[in-house]
């Protein structure tokens, strides 16, 4: 098999395996956290992306931009949300987590660390550093490994 057949198939299942569901509840059980997990993700993504808008969450997640924007509603209603107006545009709207939201993803933060501790206890410090380092390189290559454009 082709070097970068092989990449794709790890990446995948790299994407695979930290995108299920039942993982994320497990995560949210872990933590103490009460919320529901097709909501995880979205507070997980805003927390990453400050800034980003209903439309460039809903690209990221890979859903409908009225399913997303359904859900962006109920994390507002929970307090663990927020939008703001975009400096730039007006009539775009940016989403930002509240203090809530940050402390529920310390909570949830805590439990994922102890989670990854013990899933790389038996790596070598440099080896998980190594890691890191080449994933942090392949992505700040560019947004996207299909695209013509770099």
């Amino acid at each position: 098999m082709h070097w970068t057949d092989r990449l794709h198939r790890a990446l995948i299942a790299i994407s695979d395996r930290v995108n299920r569901l039942d993982l994320d509840a497990r995560l949210l059980a872990a933590s103490g956290v009460q919320l529901d997990r097709a909501l995880f993700p979205l507070l997980s993504r805003v927390a990453l992306n400050p800034e980003f808008n209903v439309a460039e969450l809903a690209n990221l997640v890979g859903r409908d931009h009225s399913t997303v924007s359904r859900q962006i509603v109920k994390l507002e209603q929970l307090g663990l949300l927020a939008r703001t107006s975009d400096p730039n545009d007006q009539r775009s709207r940016q989403l930002a987590l509240t203090q809530a939201g940050d402390d529920l993803l310390a909570r949830v933060a805590a439990a994922r660390r102890q989670r990854m501790e013990e899933h790389f206890a038996e790596w070598d410090e440099v080896d998980r550093e190594r890691l890191i380092e080449l994933m942090t390189a392949m992505l700040d290559r560019g947004p996207n490994l299909d695209s013509d454009q770099d």
